[in-house]
């Protein structure tokens, strides 16, 4: 499932409890378009709407195969995802770390799955899991409050735990 958030400006949007961004697997900002693209898209809009060009890419078989397969190598990964949702867990810097339920190191193992299924990869390399860290670990991070004065974002806490974890040789 992908669900979208209105950003917090807008009237009648509030932050999700903390409770329930923990139940995300990631979160991606996708930002705005440019004014000249978006000028370009209610142009191609207001002549054809590109949902009425969708096909199926893939069958149902395909679907349901691919939601049982599982990317070799992800036992060897499962430490690296636990140290580094584990170094998200500092209380200097974070109120609320990446959970004491092993929900946010599920979450990275399985989407290093994915993402090596994906790249036709024969197992989940430690890139995998360095990728996806920061999507999957940083919305569940709550900052201090002298650690957002300080500078620090859960984008960068996550960021610097992903350079300072050693990689599996």
């Amino acid at each position: 499932m992908i669900a979208t958030q209105n950003p917090v400006e807008f009237r009648g949007t509030y932050p999700l409890p903390e409770a329930q961004m923990d139940r995300f697997a990631m979160q991606f900002g996708l930002g705005y378009v440019e004014p000249a693209e978006e000028v370009a898209i209610l142009t191609a809009q207001a002549e054809h709407h590109p949902l009425d060009d969708l096909n199926a890419c893939v069958l149902l078989e395909e679907v349901l195969a691919l939601r049982h397969a599982r990317a070799p190598g992800a036992g060897e990964r499962r430490g690296e995802a636990l140290r580094r949702r584990s170094g998200a867990r500092d209380p200097a810097r974070a109120r609320r770390a990446a959970r004491r339920q092993p929900r946010a190191s599920l979450s990275l193992i399985a989407a290093a799955q994915a993402v090596a299924l994906y790249d036709d990869e024969s197992y989940v390399s430690p890139e995998h899991v360095q990728e996806l860290a920061v999507p999957v670990i940083a919305h569940r991070l709550s900052l201090d409050p002298q650690a957002r004065f300080s500078g620090a974002t859960a984008t960068s806490i996550v960021e610097e735990i992903v350079k300072t974890v050693a990689v599996p040789a």
